[in-house]
């Protein structure tokens, strides 16, 4: 008998990438008259300036304006996004992971991310670029935990929520995605995601697992 037919619907940073803004508020530091810990306690109170970029309600250049105005920038814009952007680095296990699923199996990254650094991810790593469909908060209008995004990714699976298995490193975003029925894997340090993964009923190629 053939198995179910699954869709793993997965997030971006801290599973496939890991990313530090702290490496970015050093950068600024070192370019202005301001901390470290003072720029970190500003951004930090200015989460709604983030989630505007996030969901495309703010084009690059008005969130680069709100930074060069408040932290009295003289770099240029093309400067500022390329510090912004350089915080990742790769995470090649669950990489490796997604690779080796079965073809049959729709593969869909789900992430809260902005024009800029989604832009520099692509090109910067080309591996990460896997996916059969990919939805982007700034494209869709809305971020995770809202129904909204999960919907969308689920109607690109072609299969129902129950269908789809959604891995995030965040406890609301597994939430959100609970809500609307789908099963999770709750992404940690240490975590063995290919038996997770296996044990849900997922099938793979033969390969290195690590």
């Amino acid at each position: 008998m053939n198995a179910v037919r699954t869709a793993v619907i997965s997030d971006l940073g801290n599973v496939l990438i890991h990313f530090d803004n702290e490496i970015f508020f050093k950068k600024l530091a070192d370019l202005c008259s301001f901390s470290i810990e003072e720029i970190a306690s500003w951004a930090g109170d200015r989460q709604n300036l983030f989630a505007d970029f996030d969901c495309g309600r703010i084009d690059p250049d008005g969130f680069f304006q709100v930074f060069r105005e408040r932290l009295r920038l003289s770099l240029d814009q093309e400067t500022f996004f390329l510090i912004y952007s350089d915080i990742f680095s790769v995470n090649p296990v669950p990489i490796g992971i997604m690779k080796r699923l079965s073809p049959d199996v729709p593969l869909i990254l789900l992430s809260n991310t902005d024009p800029v650094r989604f832009g520099f991810i692509r090109s910067r790593f080309p591996e990460v670029m896997l996916f059969d469909e990919y939805v982007l908060s700034y494209e869709v209008g809305c971020m995770k935990p809202d129904p909204r995004i999960y919907r969308r990714a689920v109607h690109l699976s072609g299969l129902p929520a129950q269908r789809c298995i959604f891995i995030d490193d965040r406890l609301e975003n597994i939430a959100g995605a609970e809500r609307i029925g789908m099963r999770t894997v709750f992404f940690r340090k240490n975590i063995d995601l290919f038996a997770e993964l296996k044990g849900m009923g997922l099938r793979f190629q033969p390969g290195e697992t690590s």
